[in-house]
């Protein structure tokens, strides 16, 4: 009796383990469906990859790809978003230590600014999606929108706008990073730094604070 009593608890603990299995596939299928749109994102110069592109190089079924999303749009949409989400929690990673609203806002800048050099995948998508997206609502806008608040807040940046704000320095590194895209031999870090002190001026810190700020030893983004 007692071994008949145990079998229905052996049968869920099997169906439960079946059911693990399967979420932890799925996960995995639609991580490489992302990973691989972005691979084809950074590589292409328009968005005109098929289906079955992304699919063979995400090493899946071409049939599995309606499992996780309706059409292409959708898969790019949410790369892009996981590309930008990535990048934001990477910088909030480094800057966790940080008092200073106006030193994370700078580093903020001055990262950014060198991915065209440290994560090329990262810059070629980010220039391909165009400030729009950039300023959107997921990923650095939103967490950038909160900290330029709290700065100004605080009596640390004069920001004003917060729209003008954020797209006068989204469009600031949308340009640097065009810029070393286009001059390959050009000095990212430094370049980085001047854009960073630059933006601080314009918000309201003085000449000399600003490019202290703004050349402060500089954490590494994972």
């Amino acid at each position: 009796m007692a071994e008949a009593a145990d079998e229905p608890c052996t049968n869920r603990t099997s169906h439960h383990g079946r059911s693990d299995r399967l979420s932890r596939q799925r996960a995995r299928t639609r991580t490489a469906l992302l990973e691989a749109a972005q691979r084809l994102l950074a590589e292409r110069h328009r968005a005109d990859m098929s289906i079955r592109e992304i699919t063979e190089a995400a090493n899946i079924g071409l049939g599995t790809f309606y499992g996780h999303f309706a059409n292409k749009t959708d898969l790019l949409e949410a790369a892009v978003s996981m590309t930008l989400e990535q990048h934001s929690v990477r910088l909030e990673s480094v800057v966790a230590h940080m008092d200073d609203s106006a030193e994370v806002f700078a580093v903020g800048v001055r990262l950014t600014g060198r991915l065209q050099r440290n994560h090329p995948q990262v810059a070629r998508i980010l220039l391909r999606v165009g400030l729009p997206r950039l300023v959107s609502s997921v990923g650095l806008a939103p967490r950038t929108r909160e900290l330029l608040r709290a700065s100004e807040a605080a009596g640390r940046l004069r920001v004003g706008d917060l729209d003008v704000a954020l797209a006068s320095a989204g469009g600031s590194l949308l340009g640097l990073m065009q810029l070393l895209d286009a001059e390959p031999h050009m000095d990212a870090e430094k370049a980085g730094d001047h854009l960073a002190a630059n933006l601080l001026r314009m918000f309201g810190l003085p000449h000399d604070e600003a490019w202290d700020v703004a050349t402060r030893p500089l954490p590494a983004l994972g």
